[in-house]
């Protein structure tokens, strides 16, 4: 047993090595909005070196206006604009040592959709404390792909949205429905035995006279 865990040991570490940072993307949800929508967009960033990271930068995407952010404790958040005053990039700035190996942060902000249905690409830079940087950038099937939110008609995921609310309400409905039914079932029985038990003690008493 011990010869086969020896030999196995290091295929198992390669796995696990190979592995975890494949699902450790920086990542901006939601993956799809409606177009002129004032949407809050969280970036999440975890840490995939046993290094901290102590910054991370978001280029805004073409036709989305960033508007406010949600302060988040011990990170200070700069912005960088254009020469029309509109931001291009957000950077949150950790004040301490930053996130540690198997942490990560969430950084809310709202951000004004473009009228115009496309895709959104977020490309996002990690920095860890010893100086590299790495850059989500790529696309869906690169090994270090940016992050793309589908912005949609805004009358159609109205409409989408509007059928699951009625059907919703048409659920709750049923339910309450069937609760009540369900809860007047007990009463009614209760009922029902209590006439049997009456009628019993009435028939009971005129065969005794």
């Amino acid at each position: 047993m011990k010869k086969i865990l020896t030999m196995f040991m290091p295929v198992l570490a390669a796995f696990i090595l190979f592995t975890i940072p494949v699902s450790a993307h920086v990542t901006v949800k939601p993956e799809s909005s409606s177009t002129g929508a004032w949407e809050t967009y969280t970036i999440k960033v975890p840490v995939e070196k046993d290094i901290p990271t102590t910054k991370v930068a978001l280029k805004m995407p073409e036709g989305v206006e960033f508007s406010m952010y949600e302060p988040v404790p011990g990170w200070t958040i700069a912005t960088e604009k254009d020469q029309d005053g509109k931001v291009t990039t957000v950077t949150w700035t950790a004040g301490g040592e930053g996130l540690k190996a198997g942490e990560f942060a969430q950084f809310s902000f709202i951000g004004k959709n473009s009228d115009q249905a496309g895709e959104a690409a977020w490309d996002a830079y990690q920095y860890y404390k010893d100086g590299s940087i790495v850059e989500w950038t790529g696309d869906k099937d690169s090994d270090l792909p940016h992050s793309i939110t589908t912005i949609v008609q805004g009358e159609a995921a109205d409409d989408h949205h509007g059928g699951d609310v009625e059907k919703e309400e048409s659920k709750k409905a049923t339910e309450v429905v069937e609760t009540e039914d369900t809860n007047k079932l007990p009463l009614t029985l209760a009922v029902i035995a209590l006439i049997l038990s009456l009628a019993a003690v009435i028939i009971t008493i005129i065969r005794k006279k």
